[in-house]
């Protein structure tokens, strides 16, 4: 359907399948942000990345983002990928997020209790020095 309405875009044209977060919960509750136009970035541990490039962020990349059961809810595009110290981001990234109330204080306590979770189920270190993948997209459908 997002190929019918965009045919400068090649239907073979490579993307990515994935879901926000680690529960239905939060997949469906980050993807309706980005449905309406609340959320336009997101965050994931550089060393992540590293152990899983398939699920690396691609710059200027396509993705289809579902629902915790794989069910296609959106189609964004990457528009930016910066790496930066957890302890480096700044507030604009934050609300960029569009989560909670959107402070750079509501931001790094959610996501340091996500990446400790995380780092540690990988077996990898995560602390204030820790690279983030900062990642800016733009939602291309449904608009």
């Amino acid at each position: 359907e997002f190929c019918s309405t965009n045919p400068q875009i090649d239907p073979a044209t490579p993307y990515q399948t994935w879901y926000f977060g680690n529960s239905p919960e939060m997949a469906e509750e980050l993807a309706d942000l980005v449905i309406a136009g609340k959320k336009f970035a997101t965050a994931s541990l550089a060393d992540v990345n590293t152990i899983k490039p398939d699920e690396a962020p691609i710059a200027d990349g396509y993705s289809v983002v579902t629902d915790f059961q794989g069910n296609p809810l959106c189609v964004i595009q990457t528009t930016e990928i910066l790496h930066i110290p957890f302890n480096a981001v700044e507030a604009q990234f934050a609300s960029d997020e569009g989560e909670g109330d959107q402070s750079l204080e509501y931001w790094r306590r959610v996501h340091s209790e996500y990446f400790l979770r995380e780092s540690k189920s990988l077996k990898i270190e995560f602390n204030e020095d820790s690279l983030i993948c900062c990642e800016r997209f733009k939602l291309l459908f449904p608009l």
